[in-house]
């Protein structure tokens, strides 16, 4: 009896290492993560966000202007930084204009996310609306022309209904680009934005989907109609430099604004998503993860498993195991489990000297300035997103219905 007890605990630590050492041998052979299928089963193939979805997700927003909604667009892709700017802006609400101006200039935060901290009713309903901010960022960053054209119907379904007209807070232009007939909003004066309030289950006319009704937030006071209703007007000066082309389906940078208000001097008016100020945030699909080199964390997701069912099955062995299958057994693993333990001090080896030289690469990167978009790319691509910058550049309540209504 006493045999046995001794016999257990040693045999149960060399089926233990034996898995330990294999894990990293099974990781390595393990093919590359594919692209899962499309979270939304309703979507096109190879698409996480349907046409309803998209539906819902953008109905608050397509009826703003323009430059607005290129804002939006763009700091919706960083959720995180969007919290920390509006408990700023909550705790800063006296600043105005030039000093809330000069205080941004302190901020850490992209530079589309500063921008909104000049617009506190659409700061203000992303972060208490942030599973809907979340949505949209990751929409528009692996759906980028399927969000823009969904705008465009948006709005023709406002404008059949007789609820977007120019008025003295928007200006509504029907202009051709790239032979495409657009509808586009814009802003009376370049430095004053009207943020329209309006219910996006009738605005559009009749919601065309049954229950769940589209997102909406209506900010405190806010009279309930059929139309579009404004709040006061809000000097934002240069800070909107943002940008819409309709024709292309791409989301720009007015560089002189920019330039203006981020106290900076780019000349290239591309506009990229810069995964440095995603802190952490998960991308939704693998894709857009891959695209930005964070796809990863899959890989590693995928390892603890394999361990932790190397590991049952290595406890299954052994509790079926008698005491003669037991004696027999041990020897062996005795002599396995040097050669296993010497692998595996051998991988973590190489392995330790694998961190070394990343760590060195990460270090460089870090010491560029820029963000890391181009890890695991070699110098080139790291001194590629250092010269972008650390831009993210080319250069009351609501709910959804209890939300729910």
């Amino acid at each position: 009896m006493t045999n046995d007890r001794k016999l257990l605990p040693r045999a149960a630590a060399l089926l233990i290492a034996c898995a330990l050492a294999l894990a990293p041998v099974a990781m390595a052979q393990q093919p590359a993560p594919s692209t899962p299928p499309a979270a939304n089963p309703a979507g096109a193939a190879g698409k996480t966000f349907s046409q309803k979805d998209l539906d819902e997700i953008l109905a608050p927003v397509a009826l703003y202007p323009d430059a607005l909604l290129a804002q939006v667009f763009m700091a919706a892709t960083y959720p995180l930084e969007v919290v920390e700017a509006a408990r700023w802006q909550k705790q800063n609400a006296s600043l105005k204009d030039k000093a809330l101006e000069d205080a941004l200039q302190q901020q850490s935060w992209d530079p589309s996310v500063k921008s909104l901290a000049t617009v506190p009713q659409v700061l203000t309903m992303m972060n208490e609306k942030l599973d809907w901010t979340t949505k949209l960022g990751d929409a528009f960053l692996a759906q980028q022309e399927d969000v823009l054209k969904t705008v465009q119907g948006l709005r023709a379904k406002a404008d059949q209904a007789g609820n977007l007209k120019t008025s003295e807070q928007m200006v509504v232009k029907k202009e051709t680009e790239e032979n495409v007939q657009v509808i586009k909003i814009e802003q009376p004066k370049p430095d004053v934005v009207y943020v329209p309030t309006y219910n996006p289950a009738t605005v559009y006319g009749t919601w065309p989907y049954p229950a769940p009704p589209p997102y909406y937030y209506y900010p405190p006071g806010y009279a309930y109609g059929s139309g579009l209703a404004f709040a006061t007007g809000v000097f934002v000066g240069a800070a909107i430099w943002g940008n819409i082309g309709w024709g292309n389906n791409n989301v720009n940078v007015n560089v002189n604004k920019y330039n203006n208000f981020n106290k900076t001097n780019i000349s290239n008016g591309n506009w990229n998503h810069n995964v440095d100020h995603r802190k952490g945030a998960a991308y939704r699909d693998n894709g857009t993860a891959q695209k930005y080199n964070r796809g990863g964390d899959r890989q590693a997701s995928q390892s603890r498993e394999q361990f932790r069912g190397k590991a049952d099955q290595g406890r299954s062995q052994l509790s079926s195991m008698d005491r003669g299958e037991l004696n027999r057994s041990v020897p062996g693993a005795d002599r396995g489990g040097g050669a296993s333990q010497r692998s595996a001090s051998q991988m973590s080896d190489r392995g330790g000297g694998a961190q070394r030289s990343g760590g060195g690469a990460s270090a460089s990167q870090r010491s560029s300035g820029g963000g890391f978009s181009g890890a695991g790319g070699g110098g080139s691509s790291a001194r590629a997103s250092s010269s972008r910058g650390s831009a993210s550049r080319g250069g009351g309540g609501g709910g959804r219905g209890g939300g729910r209504r």
